[in-house]
């Protein structure tokens, strides 16, 4: 049996023929060894009702030198398990593709894009994190709309998600700048984005931020002939306004995964 992990910042799906599983997020820069194994142990194990034969584990912070730990963890539960670790990118990029050539691009939590082609990256414009670039993520659009409702164009929201969150500014500050794991907070927000949506300056936030990803990362590729796809919870939430962003940038737009794990799990079972 299979079994094919998609792991982000905020949450993991684990998938076989049988089962799909969730558990919270893991990511190896962020998570020490002991936390991962944890995680899988208390989990993940619980609910998995099948032995597994290889496991394909594509995750957020999956680069070396990071990648061990997962590797370990994994290896640790299921010693006579075949263990591949590959970053989130790859995964998005086979899920989406399998071995055709597109532009494959994760909007998430974080964001990040590729050019791949037989189900391998051919090239990766850097996707930098939330402060120095992740544009369209989850947690640059919780970052902006925080700023516009401040000190922007969105100050005519700050009462309404006052009362919706029950929050500060202080708590907002609190929560951005001395809390762990800022990114999910932000992300976090992505909620009332989406309820006010149709708010005018909502909608012009949202129009800018996918084209700003669309331009500072898709567009570097150099090829307006292929199709560009997305997987994460952003990109399936949002997909009236990156379709409208793809056509006013001249980009053809290609299809949208929520949960990428079943194709993955597809491609593995082809080849």
């Amino acid at each position: 049996m299979i079994l094919v992990a998609d792991s982000g910042s905020t949450k993991t799906q684990w998938t076989t023929d049988t089962q799909s599983i969730e558990t919270q997020g893991i990511n190896p820069v962020r998570d020490s060894k002991e936390h991962i194994l944890d995680i899988i142990r208390t989990e993940l194990m619980p609910l998995l009702c099948t032995d597994v034969s290889d496991i394909f584990f594509y995750g957020a912070g999956c680069i070396e030198p990071f990648i061990s730990s997962v590797r370990d963890a994994l290896s640790e539960t299921f010693p006579k398990s075949r263990i591949q670790v590959a970053s989130d990118l790859l995964g998005a990029a086979r899920a989406l593709y399998h071995k055709d050539e597109g532009i494959a691009c994760i909007l998430g939590t974080g964001s990040n894009s590729c050019l791949c082609c037989d189900g391998m990256i051919i090239s990766n414009v850097p996707p930098l994190g939330y402060i120095l670039g992740d544009e369209g993520s989850g947690a640059v659009l919780g970052k902006r709309m925080i700023s516009e409702m401040l000190k922007g164009s969105l100050t005519h929201l700050w009462d309404s998600f006052q009362d919706t969150y029950a929050t500060s500014i202080a708590e907002v500050i609190d929560h951005v700048y001395r809390q762990p794991q800022p990114n999910r907070y932000l992300a976090s927000l992505v909620p009332f984005i989406s309820q006010h949506r149709n708010d005018p300056a909502v909608g012009e936030m949202l129009k800018d931020e996918f084209k700003r990803f669309l331009t500072r990362n898709v567009a570097k590729y150099g090829r307006p002939d292929l199709p560009v796809s997305f997987v994460g919870g952003i990109a399936n939430e949002f997909a009236a306004q990156i379709q409208s962003s793809c056509e006013q940038c001249g980009m053809k737009m290609g299809r949208i995964l929520a949960r990428p794990a079943q194709e993955m799990l597809i491609y593995h079972q082809k080849y």
